[in-house]
């Protein structure tokens, strides 16, 4: 009988010591069973992430001294981990019994797969799809899409196959591929660095796939709350990072001029009428990172 490969799980914990729990407790009943699972504490403020240590003294818990973000967080488990493969996972997750294997078979039978992601359905309704796979980055926006986005798994989005990006709630990446394409970029701190990583995968000549055949249960956006300032920031920062360090020459200038005349104008004048100021400054915040660090693209 082949040996199952060493799986690698990664997760970060942020105040959430009772949410990482959950998602510990559902690690506990999957079939896959030759796993090591890798839990960074981002330097919770408000949390005591030792009570993960004493519930599952078998995990191996890395406590930072300083909050490294969504990237620098997973490389930090990373450089701790043995595995073939390396399955970055949310915290705010529930990971059914057979979720594993499908996705450790997708890349065992297809080297030119480079990382893969399950379908993700939210938590709160497991009838509905957050993600079946990407659309492409628009140009302009600098925006994708979700495939499925809130559309019933009712088998519609259920064949595998290539997409543009993955989902950073659950994605597997074998071993070899970080070796040879290197760690997530810590620029962004929070939001689009998938995105980025996908981009780097594929310019190695790598596959990005959706394996339908596995799934996990997303509780969404518990960390930074669903619609929060600190979210405005990091994203109407990041969009704009994505695009000075992946498109051409000729994308990016399209994109900022797009970005200048309709989406920056457009969202000031939105959370001006609506009077979220808190998220007006960090829009604007975002903006003026960009003009002070133009030269800055590839920490």
């Amino acid at each position: 009988m082949k040996t199952q490969p060493l799986v690698s799980i990664i997760t970060i914990n942020y105040n959430e010591s009772g949410v990482t729990l959950e998602m510990l407790e559902s690690l506990e009943k999957v079939k896959y069973k030759n796993l090591e699972v890798i839990v960074v504490d981002n330097a919770s403020p408000n949390d005591n992430p030792d009570v993960i240590k004493e519930r599952f003294p078998e995990v191996n818990l890395i406590k930072s001294d300083k909050n490294l973000g969504f990237a620098g967080g997973n490389n930090l488990g990373v450089k701790e981990a043995s595995g073939d493969y390396l399955l970055f996972i949310n915290n705010d997750t529930i990971v059914p019994e057979d979720c594993i294997a499908p996705l450790v078979e997708t890349l065992e039978n297809d080297l030119s797969i480079g990382m893969v992601s399950p379908k993700i359905k939210f938590h709160w309704d497991d009838s509905l799809i957050q993600y079946a796979g990407y659309t492409p980055m628009n140009h302009w926006t600098i925006r994708n899409s979700s495939i499925g986005y809130h559309q019933k798994d009712n088998g519609d989005y259920d064949l595998p196959g290539e997409t543009e990006s993955i989902h950073g709630a659950a994605m597997m990446v074998p071993r070899r591929i970080i070796d040879e394409v290197g760690l997530m970029t810590e620029i962004y701190f929070l939001y689009y660095e998938e995105h980025d990583w996908a981009e780097m995968v594929k310019r190695a000549g790598y596959k990005i796939y959706y394996q339908p055949g596995s799934y996990i249960l997303h509780k969404e956006s518990l960390s930074t709350g669903k619609s929060s300032p600190l979210k405005t920031y990091y994203i109407s920062r990041n969009r704009i990072v994505f695009a000075r360090r992946n498109f051409t020459p000729v994308q990016l200038t399209v994109s900022l001029i797009f970005q200048t005349l309709v989406s920056i104008p457009k969202n000031t004048l939105t959370f001006l009428l609506k009077r979220k100021f808190q998220h007006l400054q960090a829009f604007w915040n975002a903006i003026f990172w960009n003009i002070k660090n133009h030269k800055i693209i590839h920490t």
